[in-house]
């Protein structure tokens, strides 16, 4: 290889091109390998490592070398200069020393082999000794693999950890992920081992994509069941709940059926009262006594048929697609048996009028699509109502996407009438490659709920 590339230098040189051309030689694999074969064999090691548990049940012992750790641990490089002889001893918990080995590995070779369970002590570690590359890896790694199917599951876990270690990116990726994926969340046994503060805060969230708001609280029933907290933790989790989005029905069943109300339900009959008054009138009397912009009247993203529609939009890079939908005029009694049907359209190359390319000739007609744009997706009622006063619909279109094989909510938009109001509707997705992990079978996942939602109602009461 050498030889040829020496060959085609002086052939370049002889037919006139460029003398001042640089070639570039590689043999870092080589080196990775050489140093990989140095940590192995020990051979001109100067310092030895011991790696102890606290109870001492469990040591370990490396021979290392002072340069390459220093070279990529500031914190290891510190230690080393301020040891007493020839060898450091460092105290880990029993899960990072039983990784310690593959972490002084990635010092020397920059790459590491890791199963899900290893992911948080190597992140542990690479902290600690501010390995930041290490850090960030782990961090991406995690980020990517929310979805991937455990025994226990481990996203609760992921986010406990990056709370506590201070990783704002990987504790703000895991609650997204727990939040936009609540209903998968519920049906495995990772949801009765959440702790208490992650719970309420993800009670408190208006953007929880889940079937309905009977399975949050069939959820927080079996949670309050398999943890026996304290009385006002558990009636702190279920005054966080929004029973007023519950049909009076189904109110009716779990206040005769719920083991949880039967033992707590005092705590909550203020809201359980209010829910029924919201049933029973309309929004706009609801309106002249209570704040009904409060939570308790704010849906979630609800994935029940009465709320919204799915969608799979086949081939989303080629022509402009349409499809209609029924939903109820709203979550109360008063409302629920009022329809109303929405039209959606999907453009796959919709350019915004700023971006158009101008038409000077008198009578040119311009393109209501243009070659080069973006996705968009506009909803909009078939038919205006009389109904609809007081009364304004928040869409939000939940974008899906497979990852490990699962299908998983990636996105999630809000809007009055149309995405191109977030201004960055699918702007990281490559629709064209058919590996997309937004492309399930050559489709595109879509999901649109409309919320009505009571804001201008209490303005009007001012």
């Amino acid at each position: 290889m050498l030889m040829l590339m020496l060959m085609q230098r002086a052939a370049q040189q002889a037919d006139g091109g460029a003398s001042d051309a640089v070639d570039t030689l590689s043999h870092s694999l080589a080196l990775v390998q050489r140093l990989e074969a140095l940590l192995l064999q020990g051979n001109g090691s100067d310092v030895t490592l011991r790696v102890e548990t606290p109870n001492a049940d469990e040591v370990k012992v490396m021979a290392v070398h002072t340069l390459v750790l220093s070279l990529q641990s500031p914190v290891l490089g510190d230690m080393l200069r301020d040891r007493n002889g020839s060898t450091l001893t460092l105290r880990e918990t029993p899960e990072c020393a039983g990784v310690f080995e593959k972490f002084i590995r990635y010092l020397y070779c920059g790459d590491l082999s890791l199963r899900l369970e290893q992911a948080t002590p190597l992140h542990r570690l690479a902290t600690k000794y501010q390995v930041e590359t290490l850090q960030r890896g782990l961090t991406r790694y995690m980020t990517l693999n929310l979805a991937r199917e455990s025994p226990s599951g481990h996203v609760a876990g992921w986010y406990e950890y990056a709370a506590e270690a201070g990783d704002v990116a990987l504790r703000d990726s895991c609650l997204q992920y727990l939040a936009w994926n609540l209903s998968s969340v519920l049906q495995s046994g990772e949801w009765t081992g959440l702790s208490f503060r992650l719970l309420m805060t993800l009670l408190r969230r208006s953007d929880l994509v889940l079937h309905s708001e009977t399975e949050l609280f069939a959820g927080l029933e079996e949670w309050i069941s398999h943890n026996r907290p304290d009385g006002l933790t558990a009636e702190n989790a279920l005054r966080a709940v929004r029973y007023a989005m519950i049909p009076p029905r189904e109110l009716f069943r779990l206040q005769t059926q719920s083991a949880v109300l039967a033992r707590y339900g005092e705590s909550v009959r203020d809201l359980l009262y209010m829910s029924y008054q919201f049933h029973a009138a309309s929004p706009v009397h609801m309106a002249k006594y209570f704040d009904v912009n409060c939570s308790l009247f704010v849906p979630r993203n609800y994935l029940a048929p009465l709320w919204g529609s799915s969608w799979a939009v086949g081939n989303p890079t080629r022509d402009d697609r349409s499809t209609s939908f029924q939903t109820q005029l709203g979550p109360s009694g008063h409302d629920a048996n009022k329809r109303v049907t929405w039209n959606v359209l999907f453009s796959p190359r919709w350019l915004p009028l700023s971006m158009r390319p101008m038409y000077t000739e008198a009578g040119a007609m311009q393109p209501t699509r243009v070659e080069g744009g973006r996705p968009r997706v506009i909803v909009t009622p078939a038919t205006s109502s009389a109904d609809f006063a007081g009364v304004s619909f928040q869409k939000t279109l939940l974008v899906l996407a497979e990852q490990r094989g699962r299908l998983m909510v990636k996105h999630v938009y809000d809007f009055h009438q149309s995405t191109e109001e977030n201004g960055d509707f699918l702007a990281d997705a490559d629709l064209h490659r058919r590996t997309s992990e937004y492309l399930v079978d050559g489709s595109l996942m879509l999901h649109v709920v409309v919320k009505p939602l009571y804001q201008t109602l209490v303005a009007g009461k001012n």
